[in-house]
């Protein structure tokens, strides 16, 4: 019996999957906007800034685009970076999930180098990055080292970071407090993940339901989410 492929493209219920060494990366539905619930909960903290401050989001862990697409949909004029370190990944995301029509800057490379050496600041970062097959899914190492606090060094005043966990919440929620504090998580039902979310002015857990609920490529999703405050 051959191996399972370790980047795969296939039809699921919720639309187009990639899967990498067997956990779930992307969801693309029907059309441009639609995905999952883990993607439209990695896309909600564009809605904790202002509009006036929704200019230049960086994506770290790109995958096929899924958060990439919904934040297209929900800011049309949004600049977006996806920086993605497998080849693989970003070649079927180009064949399969029509990635260039997304007008994303791509940069293929490793997110913990591209932080050091990146120098724009942004109004959202997205933390996405995992490696290791679906039952040992984990951050890499570097992210607790110095990841995170250059991660936290790209947000811009009045900006937000966004930190998809599994099982490290935790420990990712005390990493990222030591430079901006954390307000806020989004959970997704029947999902582990836990959107950790980061920044000095997040708004209430009241309003942020609020904007979702105003947001119709949002709204369907929010009986999935559970939002919550986290205390200091």
């Amino acid at each position: 019996m051959s191996a399972a492929p370790r980047v795969e493209v296939r039809q699921g219920s919720g639309g187009l999957e990639l899967r990498v060494d067997g956990t779930l990366a992307s969801v693309v539905g029907a059309s441009a906007s639609e995905t999952g619930a883990v993607w439209a909960a990695l896309a909600t903290p564009l809605l904790a800034l202002p509009p006036e401050r929704r200019k230049r989001a960086l994506i770290l862990g790109l995958g096929a685009g899924a958060t990439a697409r919904l934040l297209r949909a929900l800011e049309p004029q949004l600049e977006i970076t996806g920086v993605e370190l497998d080849a693989d990944v970003l070649a079927a995301a180009r064949t399969h999930f029509g990635l260039d029509a997304l007008g994303v800057e791509t940069v293929h490379a490793d997110a913990l180098d591209y932080l050091r050496r990146e120098r724009r600041r942004f109004d959202l970062v997205i933390e996405d990055l995992f490696i290791g097959p679906n039952r040992d899914i984990h951050k890499p190492a570097g992210l607790w080292q110095d990841g995170y606090g250059d991660a936290v060094a790209r947000v811009a005043t009045g900006g937000v970071l966004a930190a998809n966990t599994i099982h490290e919440g935790p420990r990712a929620r005390r990493a990222i407090a030591a430079g901006l504090p954390v307000p806020l998580f989004v959970g997704v039902c029947r999902y582990y993940n836990r959107i950790l979310v980061a920044g000095r002015e997040v708004p209430t857990v009241r309003e942020m339901r609020r904007r979702i609920a105003a947001q119709p490529l949002l709204a369907r999703h929010l009986p999935q989410l559970e939002l919550r405050t986290l205390k200091p």
